[in-house]
């Protein structure tokens, strides 16, 4: 269980360290922009429609009113052509249309309310994100110089990752050289000393030791007979040249 929680503690953190690098704080905030826009164009798009609907019951309200005025003339006439019902009829249409317009005041006056409230809210958040546009846009551009100034850092100072497993590369070429080096001189005295035998030539080591006394008993031979062929061509102490007189 202990192992196993540690595992899960090690592949979260990799993952999160992998998020982080991934993680683009420029992408981020522009990503949180649009939320915004899209935030703000739903509600201009309320405002609209609450606009539109004020318009309607305004043209409602405007066709309820002509209603009126014309049945109020159509029960004028009634009464003066002695037709009293037509009157009451046309008096009670008009009732009727009148309460609908009472109505249709009362759904303005809340629409007005509700487009009020939406304008402020609209202009509120247009503020709003105009702001966070313009930090955004410096958050973005300090961002993106650090950015710049981190990389040409690393470049010069050689602190990168990719400089540092170059510099790792390289001291373990290194070492790896001096290693070889270090094998091949001890080889070398090896063979030398006669302790190794190098498998490369093709006698052993009687065959060496035999061909050196062979070696130094031609130079002994071939000195001896110089120091003969020498000795006897000098004359003797005693003797005097041919030339020369006794005392």
């Amino acid at each position: 269980m202990g192992l196993m929680s540690r595992f899960a503690t090690i592949v979260k953190a990799k993952a999160s360290k992998l998020l982080d690098r991934a993680e683009d704080p420029r992408e981020t905030l522009d990503y949180s922009y649009e939320k915004q826009l899209e935030m703000l164009q739903k509600v201009r798009r309320g405002v609209a429609d609450v606009a539109t609907a004020k318009k309607r019951l305004e043209l409602q309200s405007a066709k309820l009113e002509q209603s009126v005025t014309k049945l109020d003339s159509q029960a004028r006439q009634a009464v003066a052509s002695g037709r009293e019902d037509l009157a009451r009829v046309a008096l009670e249409r008009k009732k009727g249309v009148q309460l609908q317009l009472q109505d249709i005041d009362g759904q303005k006056a809340q629409l007005e309310t509700e487009q009020e409230k939406l304008v402020v809210a609209e202009q509120r958040l247009t503020a709003k994100v105009e702001a966070f546009r313009t930090r955004k846009e410096t958050i973005k551009a300090q961002y993106t110089a650090a950015e710049a100034q981190v990389k040409i850092g690393e470049a010069v100072s050689g602190v990168s990752e990719d400089m540092a497993d170059i510099g790792l590369a390289i001291d373990r070429a290194e070492q790896k050289t001096e290693t070889m080096r270090a094998r091949a001189g001890a080889i070398d005295e090896l063979i030398e000393s006669g302790t190794l035998t190098d498998l490369t030539s093709t006698s052993d080591t009687i065959d060496r030791e035999l061909e050196k006394m062979a070696l130094e008993g031609s130079v002994d031979a071939e000195l001896a007979a110089l120091k003969k062929e020498v000795g006897a061509g000098a004359a003797p102490s005693g003797e005097l040249g041919s030339g020369e007189a006794k005392p």
